[in-house]
């Protein structure tokens, strides 16, 4: 895909996650609706992560977890800082490293309760303080915690104009990690319901806008009406808006303002 599909995919998946209730879905538009999904979220990854501050098992299993699913704004962060592809990668396994095993989360700011926060603000750190002297263990050292996939992240890179600052592309890919998180979570509970294949026909939806899509030709692909092709995107549109909210509930403390950290998000996907 090349960078101008990309952003526009980009710009037509902030319309769709945070709602706008002339084209899409009204029901997912309604405060009462959304807040009461909020409330209804169990304890996040992050929540129990804090809670721990790395003193049980359970605390590092979760940490590494979130290691491995938002390396790459992380990554992005890092080469919009100067640095080279293979470094970045060396970097950003290295920031991973410590983080694991030094008990960083120790610093981690309740009040603010935003692991993208927390994150960037460390490695801003590391690259300031510590890059230099970790680099002697660059490469073979043996510490690998996180898959990075350098192919992918570059190809993401590749699509940010050159002029983007780095805290925005950080932004950026974040929000951009969750979607895919969602799509993946969708996914998943299609196959679960051995339905694989509507959901392939189905998931071009996401990124299509409502008076855009070709609901004939989607019936026919479902061997279904009209009728309930039409529903059938209704109801993978307000599955998906729930299952981000999930994603993004799970990157903040408990009590922490999941509304505001969806319109920052949306901003983020919308940057020029």
């Amino acid at each position: 895909m090349n960078c101008e599909a990309t952003r526009k995919s980009i710009i037509c998946n902030t319309v769709l996650v945070f709602g706008n209730s002339g084209v899409y879905d009204a029901d997912m538009s309604n405060p009462s609706t959304t807040h009461e999904t909020a409330r209804a979220f169990p304890l996040t990854r992050w929540s129990v992560v804090l809670a721990a501050r790395g003193q049980a098992p359970a605390s590092a299993d979760a940490l590494e977890t979130i290691c491995r699913a938002y390396w790459s704004p992380l990554y992005a962060f890092a080469r919009r800082s100067g640095h080279s592809s293979h470094d970045s990668q060396d970097l950003t396994q290295e920031f991973f490293r410590r983080l694991l095993q030094q008990h960083w989360l120790d610093a981690a700011d309740r009040q603010k309760g935003r692991l993208r926060t927390f994150l960037v603000v460390a490695l801003k750190r590391f690259m300031a303080n510590e890059w230099r002297r970790a680099s002697a263990q660059r490469r073979g050292g043996g510490h690998t915690h996180v898959p990075i996939d350098t192919a992918f992240a570059e190809s993401r890179y590749a699509a940010d104009p050159a002029a983007t600052p780095a805290e925005v592309v950080f932004d950026r890919h974040w929000a951009l990690t969750l979607l895919d998180r969602a799509i993946d979570h969708l996914r998943t509970e299609f196959q679960g319901a051995e339905k694989p294949a509507e959901f392939d026909a189905l998931k071009a939806c996401l990124t299509t806008k409502r008076g855009e899509i070709d609901y004939a030709a989607l019936s026919r692909q479902l061997e279904t009406s009209e009728g309930a092709a039409r529903v059938a995107v209704h109801r993978l549109r307000k599955r998906f808006r729930e299952v981000f909210r999930e994603e993004v509930a799970q990157t903040l403390a408990d009590g922490a303002d999941l509304e505001g950290e969806i319109r920052h998000l949306a901003t983020a996907l919308a940057h020029e």
